[in-house]
């Protein structure tokens, strides 16, 4: 379930080394294509990238504290403060989100806490035996794509295409990112439609 140092992993992705490991659960976090100012972002990128090619990952916990500080909280902070259409406001959008993130669950994968934020989400997920994260990633995204742009009589790309998502490491890691979870709208002074939402109730 959590990171095996002893067993191999392998790099995905086109821009950004994604680490993959069988049998593992990550924290997943996408977000819509508007939700950081392009400014902000080419700088955030350029930074990460260059710190990326000197710690490659599977990382020790001292380097992921440092990633944290240095990136993770840096961009969670830009997307508490609700910048871009944030769609998922919408009542109609949210529920479609909810739908594609609880749909598979217990057949492509296991879906831990999770939460859906006005223009991002953070879920905890652990894929089963067949099925990547990518494909797990890109099923959520092109439904809820498609469909709430049809809702919103909106055409053109809503999620950004690259997600984070990291391996975690620890019965203590998991806790953490659950505590987050939870506490992420609360932090971003914001409403949720449902309970369910807050407490990233997947059943």
């Amino acid at each position: 379930m959590f990171l095996d140092p002893y067993q191999p992993v392998k790099a995905t992705g086109r821009k950004l080394p994604h680490w993959r490991q069988d049998g593992a659960m990550y924290f997943v976090t996408f977000r819509t294509a508007d939700s950081v100012p392009q400014t902000k972002l080419s700088a955030w990128r350029e930074e990460r990238e260059t710190w990326l090619k000197y710690h490659q990952e599977p990382w020790s916990e001292h380097e992921a504290r440092e990633y944290y500080q240095r990136f993770s909280a840096r961009m969670d902070a830009w997307l508490d403060a609700g910048m871009g259409d944030c769609p998922m406001r919408e009542y109609g959008a949210s529920e479609i989100v909810a739908h594609a993130l609880k749909f598979f669950d217990g057949n492509r994968y296991d879906l831990g806490e999770w939460v859906m934020m006005p223009n991002h989400v953070h879920a905890v997920c652990a894929p089963l035996e067949g099925y990547e994260l990518s494909e797990i990633l890109h099923s959520w995204k092109s439904y809820t794509s498609n469909n709430i742009n049809a809702l919103l009589g909106k055409e053109g790309k809503l999620w950004q295409e690259e997600s984070f998502n990291q391996i975690l490491r620890s019965p203590e890691h998991l806790y953490n990112v659950e505590c987050y979870i939870r506490r992420n709208p609360e932090k971003a002074r914001i409403r949720v439609h449902h309970a369910s939402f807050l407490e990233g109730e997947a059943k």
